[in-house]
C-alpha cells in the first residue's frame, strides 16, 4: 500500500498488512471472496482505503460485512475496530537479564509499557465506540418530516405521499446500517416504525393489501426494537384493519386482541384497537362481542393519557370512533341497529366537517358518508343515500382509496335489491358507482343488501 500510516488504524488494515497485500490486491481478493459466497461485489481502491483507515463512521453495508467476515474469519465489528496488540511484540521484549540496571527496574519498565499499551487500546476503542453517523440535527429533522407527513396524509392524494414516505424511510434505514449511540438507534427505529406503518396504510389505500401487511410486519419489528408500546399497539391496529378489509374478520379480531396487551405510553392507539375489533365482531354477527368492544373503546377513550405523538393520521379522533361504531351497527343489521348507525354516521360527518378544510380527513369523511348512505338505504331513503354517494364521488375523484371503492361497491350491491329494480334513480346511481370504481362487487352489508 502506498504511504501506510506507521500504526494500523483498524483490525482489517492490520490483517491486510500481515498478508502483505497492496490495496489493489485487497480489492481483487474482496471480489473473489464475494463470488465464493454467491454475490459478486467490487470495491474501488479509494473506498477500500476508507475502510482500512476506519473513516466510515460505522460499519459498511451488511453484504459487505459478510464478504469481509468470509475473508478474514472475524466479526465485522472487530474488523472495523482497533487493531490487536501483536503477540510478537511480547516475544521481542528484551530479556530481563540483559537489561541495563537491576532486574526490578527492568520489570517495572516492562509493566509500565504494558499498562500504557492497555490504556492506548482502550482509548482507541473508545474513539471507535463513540462514532456516530447521526448528526446533532438529523433526528430532529427526521421527526419533523415524519410529523409533517402524518399530519397531511389524510388530506393529500396517496401516491405522491407514498413516494415521499419511501424516500424518507430509505434514508433512515441507511443510517441504521451504520453506527450510532444506543439512544439514537432507538430513536431511528421509532421513526422507521412510524414510516413503515404509514407506508402500510398507504399501500392499503392504494389497494395492495399483501404489500401493506409486509410493511406492517416491518413496522412492528421496529416498534419492538424501539421499545414503544404506543407504536406496537398502533401497528397491531393497522394489521387488524388490513385483514378486516381483506375479508378475514376473525384474524382482525385476533390481531386487535393481541394489540390490547400493549398499554400505550400516551395517545389513542387502544381506542382504535377496540373500535376496529367492534367492526370485525359485527361482521362476524357476534352482537355480544361487538357491544363489549364498543364499551372498551369508550373506556379506553376515558383513559387516554397525553396526546398522540406524532399525531396526525396516527391519532384516532372521536369522529372516527363514532363512524366505526356506525359500521359495526350496520353489520349487525337489525332495525334498531340501522337507526343507531344512521345517527352515528351523521354525527361523524358533522364532526369531520367541523375541521378546517386543510386538516379534514377526506377518506374517513367519505367512509362515514357511505355508512350514512347504507343506513338510509336500509330504511328505503334512496334520495338521501344518493346525496351522500354523490358527495363521496366528488371528493374521491381527487383522492382515491381502495377502502372507499370497496364501500362504494357494497352500496352498489344494496341497489340491486328487488325494491330498487324499477327505480331510475337507483339504476343511475348504480351506473355512476360502477363507472367510478370499474371493478366487480364485494360482500354486502347485511340488513342493507339483498
Amino acid at each position: 500500500m502506498a504511504g501506510p500510516s506507521p500504526v494500523p488504524r483498524t483490525r482489517v488494515e492490520q490483517l491486510v498488512r500481515q498478508r502483505r497485500l497492496t490495496t489493489q490486491e485487497f480489492c481483487a481478493e474482496f471480489r473473489a471472496a464475494s463470488q465464493q459466497i454467491g454475490r459478486t461485489m467490487a470495491v474501488s481502491e479509494r473506498h477500500a482505503s476508507r475502510w482500512l483507515a476506519g473513516r466510515l463512521g460505522g460499519l459498511p453495508h451488511p453484504a459487505t460485512c459478510r464478504v469481509l467476515e468470509h475473508m478474514f474469519a472475524e466479526p465485522a465489528e472487530e474488523l472495523f475496530g482497533p487493531p490487536r496488540l501483536d503477540p510478537v511484540v511480547g516475544a521481542r521484549e528484551p530479556v530481563v537479564g540483559h537489561q541495563d540496571g537491576p532486574p526490578e527496574e527492568a520489570t517495572a519498565r516492562s509493566l509500565e509499557r504494558e499498562i500504557a499499551m492497555a490504556a492506548t487500546e482502550s482509548a482507541r476503542f473508545g474513539q471507535f465506540a463513540e462514532q456516530t453517523n447521526v448528526g446533532p440535527h438529523t433526528l430532529e429533522q427526521f421527526r419533523a418530516d415524519a410529523a409533517r407527513i402524518v399530519a397531511t396524509y389524510p388530506n393529500r392524494p396517496v401516491y405522491p405521499v407514498f413516494l415521499e414516505l419511501r424516500e424518507l424511510r430509505d434514508r433512515v434505514f441507511e443510517l441504521l446500517e451504520g453506527r450510532q449511540h444506543p439512544n439514537q438507534t432507538r430513536e431511528l427505529y421509532l421513526v422507521a416504525g412510524v414510516l413503515c406503518g404509514v407506508l402500510a396504510n398507504a399501500s392499503f389505500d392504494l389497494g395492495w393489501l399483501a404489500a401493506a401487511e409486509t410493511q406492517a410486519r416491518t413496522a412492528f419489528l421496529c416498534a419492538e426494537l424501539a421499545g414503544s408500546n404506543t407504536l406496537r399497539a398502533w401497528v397491531r391496529g393497522t394489521q387488524a384493519l388490513i385483514t378486516y378489509w381483506d375479508d378475514r374478520p376473525r384474524t382482525a379480531v385476533d390481531l386487535a386482541a393481541d394489540g390490547w396487551r400493549y398499554v400505550p405510553e400516551a395517545g389513542t392507539a387502544r381506542v382504535r384497537l377496540a373500535a376496529i375489533e367492534a367492526r370485525a365482531q359485527g361482521r362476524l354477527r357476534d352482537r355480544r362481542a361487538t357491544e363489549g368492544a364498543l364499551r372498551r373503546a369508550e373506556q379506553a377513550r376515558n383513559e387516554v393519557a397525553g396526546e398522540d405523538d406524532p399525531g396526525g393520521m396516527l391519532a384516532f379522533p372521536v369522529a372516527k370512533q363514532i363512524f366505526y361504531a356506525a359500521t359495526a351497527r350496520l353489520w349487525l343489521g337489525g332495525a334498531p341497529d340501522l337507526v343507531s348507525a344512521e345517527r352515528h354516521a351523521l354525527e361523524a360527518v358533522e364532526l369531520y366537517h367541523a375541521e378546517p378544510p386543510e386538516r379534514r380527513r377526506l377518506g374517513e369523511l367519505c367512509l362515514a358518508r357511505l355508512d350514512l348512505a347504507a343506513a338510509r338505504l336500509g330504511r328505503q331513503d334512496l334520495e338521501g343515500a344518493a346525496d351522500e354517494v354523490h358527495e363521496v364521488l366528488q371528493v374521491s375523484a381527487r383522492r382515491r382509496t381502495d377502502s372507499v371503492h370497496r364501500r362504494l361497491r357494497q352500496v352498489a350491491n344494496a341497489l340491486r335489491r328487488p325494491h330498487y329494480q324499477t327505480s331510475a334513480l337507483a339504476m343511475d346511481l348504480w351506473d355512476e358507482i360502477m363507472s367510478f370504481c370499474g371493478a366487480p362487487t364485494v360482500p354486502a352489508l347485511p340488513g342493507v343488501a339483498g
